[in-house]
């Protein structure tokens, strides 16, 4: 299956405590089905110290499901779907919204 959304996309949070949030992806879970977005779907974690790092509350992002994030179009920042074109013999990903290639 074709990588619709890849790590280093802008994206769009469409669903959730985070509607409209825009951030960057940091990590895929294609099994899951699911992605790691800077900044969004923040949870706190209770962490025991340790001989490297002391105790406490941590902040970190936990995965959103891929079907409540879409790509950033690159034109004009709004959420777009994600297309495939055959582009000087390449297969590139396409923002269907504008036309625009992502694949650059």
């Amino acid at each position: 299956m074709a990588a619709r959304i890849k790590k280093g996309d802008k994206v769009v949070v469409l669903a959730g405590k985070d509607k409209g949030a825009e951030g960057e992806v940091l990590k895929v879970f294609p099994k899951d089905s699911k992605v790691l977005v800077q900044g969004c779907q923040m949870i706190t974690k209770h962490t025991k110290p340790t001989q490297q790092s002391a105790g406490g509350l941590q902040r970190t992002e936990a995965p959103i499901h891929v079907s409540n994030v879409a790509l950033k179009d690159p034109k004009d920042g709004k959420p777009t779907r994600v297309g495939f074109e055959i582009r000087d013999g390449k297969k590139v990903r396409v923002a269907k919204r504008s036309g625009e290639a992502l694949d650059v």
